[in-house]
């Protein structure tokens, strides 16, 4: 049994479609991607798929359950920590948990020791006693996957869990849902990181809530025809701009100081980027063939 199933799942805001006709299937015990830019769906999928919100058309199943006919057998399944996670500053990182275990109404008997173990699991004893409003901002997402876990969902939902937190609580907090994934519990996390889309072992690619694409990141980037060169300039911004209009290629993305091209022919294709660079005084540095990221896969798909 697939542990989440979308048949043309779509919700709709008067003229807006925010979610347009998805259809995919989510494993047991697996962690899944959906990926996209802000403004892609992404949220309004997680709400349709934890029964906050009822679709427009289509279905959807979590764990054998209907989103909307079996919404409250659904709940007992399921953890959803939104982007704005309900933490209580004025309470320690102890009592938050605690608070959560009541609203799950997880047993009083044997709950202090699972307290202990989600937060040694989550590396939050030593601060168990301090308030939440003084969390970094890693550890109160930490405090809050704590929470999410009280009742010990058999599915996880994660709505951009890492947006706005430093590199290193990203890469422990990846370590933790990796830890998961061993509990049999399974993950599905949006995020607009490609990097972090890298880690999934399947992810859906969406864009104004249609699907772009979907599959292990392996397979995602096969999808792409030709092969990704990338372009070093002094002038990468000008250079970038002139590409886009100049050259005959499928797509130019910039990526920090560095232009990717996606071509056929990587010899003809360098020498084109050559003249245009020449005509507009502009220097080109190097170019070399690169290996194709989720990124220029989804750069490719919107052009």
């Amino acid at each position: 049994m697939s542990a989440i199933k979308l048949e043309s799942l779509s919700k709709q805001f008067g003229q807006l479609i925010a979610v347009d006709g998805l259809t995919f299937e989510v494993a047991e015990g697996e962690i899944f991607g959906l990926v996209g830019p802000d403004g892609g769906g992404k949220t309004t999928t997680m709400r349709l798929l934890t029964g906050i919100m009822d679709p427009s058309g289509g279905d959807a199943w979590v764990m054998g359950h209907h989103v909307v006919r079996e919404a409250e057998a659904l709940k007992r399944e399921i953890s959803y920590m939104s982007q704005r996670f309900g933490l209580y500053p004025d309470l320690s990182v102890e009592e938050n948990i605690d608070f959560y275990a009541d609203l799950f109404e997880v047993p009083r008997r044997g709950r202090e020791e699972k307290i202990g173990r989600l937060l040694a699991f989550s590396n939050l004893t030593p601060f168990r006693k301090r308030l939440a409003g003084n969390l970094s901002g890693g550890m109160k997402q930490k405090l809050g996957l704590a929470c999410a876990l009280i009742h010990t969902p058999r599915v996880l939902f994660l709505d951009e869990p890492t947006n706005g937190v430093d590199p290193v609580s990203r890469r422990d907090f990846w370590r933790i849902l990796y830890q998961l994934l061993r509990e049999k519990v399974t993950i599905f996390v949006s995020t607009a990181y490609l990097d972090e889309a890298e880690r999934c072992n399947r992810i859906a690619l969406v864009h104004k809530g249609k699907l772009l694409a979907c599959g292990s990141p392996a397979e995602i980037k096969g999808l792409l025809r030709g092969v990704v060169l990338e372009i070093r300039s002094p002038q990468t911004r000008k250079l970038a701009t002139l590409l886009r209009t100049e050259l005959d290629a499928r797509s130019v993305g910039l990526f920090g100081d560095r232009i990717h091209v996606l071509a056929h022919d990587a010899d003809a294709m360098t020498k084109q980027a050559q003249r245009v660079a020449d005509s507009a005084g502009l220097s080109i540095e190097g170019v070399r063939t690169i290996e194709a990221t989720l990124e220029d896969v989804f750069v490719s798909s919107l052009g």
